[in-house]
């Protein structure tokens, strides 16, 4: 915990502060250097960032399920990795329930913004609709309308959705799998966050 009035310390000894506070007063000059600092910094930390925020439920205890929510997403990654699918299947698996608990209704808009720059269609769709997928599974929980994922039979990105809910969602909360540790995954999530992203707020055909 910084001093009041002391400066967080910059993460790179040859980067500059500004010296202006309020975003009006900020120069042309001012933004082109925040600008490229920015670019490094979130090259550096973006991706151990995202970790981090699954990494702070390691510990934490349970609501009823056998398996935090940590060590959910950690089965779900390792037995995307165990089947061989892709490495951005094995990532988004990782994080798609990383605001299961800080954000519960709306978890998946939140992976899907967390990841959406970084991932292919396919996945983006998924992450933003498996939540809704997950009520074919749960025919009596109260309130929950099974079917309602019918609405989107035809998408393209259905079957995806509908195969990974199935086999790396629903089933992963078995306290007795043998999990791989965060570890194995770590140079999976900053491979992805290294790739070009693409601004989906610039994408006018929203993905239904």
């Amino acid at each position: 915990m910084n001093a009041p009035g002391s400066r967080s310390p910059l993460a790179d000894s040859d980067w500059q502060y500004l010296e202006k506070i309020p975003l009006e007063e900020l120069s042309r000059h001012d933004w082109l250097m925040l600008e490229q600092q920015r670019a490094l910094y979130l090259a550096r930390h973006q991706a151990d960032q995202a970790l981090r925020l699954l990494s702070a439920s390691q510990n934490d205890p349970c609501f009823g399920y056998q398996v935090n929510n940590y060590r959910h997403c950690l089965q779900s990654a390792t037995m995307v990795l165990r089947d061989g699918l892709p490495d951005e299947d094995v990532v988004v698996a990782l994080l798609h329930d990383v605001g299961f608990i800080a954000c519960p209704l709306l978890h998946g808009d939140f992976a899907a913004s967390l990841l959406g720059a970084y991932v292919s269609d396919r996945n983006y769709w998924m992450l933003r609709h498996h939540a809704t997928f997950q009520n074919l599974h749960s025919p009596t929980m109260p309130g929950v309308d099974q079917h309602e994922r019918e609405r989107w039979r035809g998408n393209p990105y259905f079957d995806w959705t509908a195969e990974f809910v199935a086999r790396y969602d629903q089933a992963a909360a078995d306290p007795a799998y043998p999990c791989e540790p965060i570890e194995t995954f770590v140079p999976l999530v900053r491979a992805i966050f290294s790739r070009p992203p693409v601004d989906r707020r610039s994408i006018k055909q929203e993905i239904p």
